[in-house]
């Protein structure tokens, strides 16, 4: 069986490496997506209609605004699929933990502990930059998520699970995602009140003191807070049970 799944990845990959020969060369300007009007409508009036120097978040979070609000959605299934098939409920919850190969008890390590508690800090407040900085620099809601997340899975690697859950549990981690799919949706809902379509964020300068194009540079920076609550609660979630397959405690 492995050696029919190693033949069937090998011979995807020569055939994605051999479509790829088909793909027009590295910045070609007569491509089909640097020639298309779409991108050069976006090109063009991106910064006009959104206010927002970074093209990227622009296109994601408000020209794409339905994609990636269900790619959100998407990450939240995920998390909850994986918590729902490997937490152990009843009399598995219960049963001894199985022995890892070679496993030893070891108290966390005072040099390691110590030098995670100073970066923690700083990697959190990168992570808000990050988030904040998404409408005018690389950045955004998933990158500042991740962020946010590894830095909870860090405390974990340097303590442990129970040390980690202190401050954020897999309980509160899941309503924190399903708060950010809430605010991204509740904004796209709050547009349709106002007059407007889903996620149509111009119609918030109706109740912001703003221009329509300054409403929904302040929209996305709403959409992006919610994804970057899911990713982080999410994240640290799927962690916390891969590590201990559903317990809940130890960890790596």
């Amino acid at each position: 069986m492995k050696k029919i799944a190693l033949a069937v990845t090998v011979l995807t990959g020569a055939l994605l490496l051999y479509a790829a020969q088909d793909f027009p060369a590295w910045g070609d300007l007569q491509s089909p997506a640097s020639a298309s009007p779409v991108s050069k409508h976006f090109i063009a009036d991106t910064g006009v209609d959104t206010e927002v120097p970074n093209m990227v978040t622009a296109v994601l979070a408000d020209y794409r605004g339905f994609d990636t609000m269900f790619e959100t959605v998407v990450i939240f299934i995920a998390g909850i699929a994986i918590i729902a098939i490997l937490r152990r409920t009843g009399a598995d919850a219960d049963a001894p933990a199985l022995k890892r190969e070679n496993e030893i008890a070891a108290e966390p390590d005072l040099i390691v502990t110590n030098t995670v508690r100073l970066l923690v800090p700083v990697i959190q407040l990168f992570a808000f930059y990050v988030l904040a900085h998404g409408h005018v620099s690389p950045g955004g809601g998933f990158q500042g998520g991740v962020i946010m997340g590894a830095s909870f899975i860090l405390v974990a690697l340097a303590w442990d699970l129970p040390k980690a859950m202190d401050r954020l549990s897999v309980d509160r981690a899941v309503m924190l995602a399903g708060v950010g799919i809430l605010i991204y949706a509740g904004i796209g809902l709050f547009s349709m009140l106002l007059g407007g379509e889903f996620l149509d964020y111009a119609e918030l300068s109706h109740v912001l003191p703003v221009s329509r194009e300054m409403a929904r540079y302040h929209a996305m920076l709403g959409v992006e807070i919610g994804v970057a609550f899911t990713v982080t609660a999410v994240m640290f979630a799927i962690y916390a049970n891969l590590s201990t397959r559903g317990r809940l405690e130890g960890g790596l």
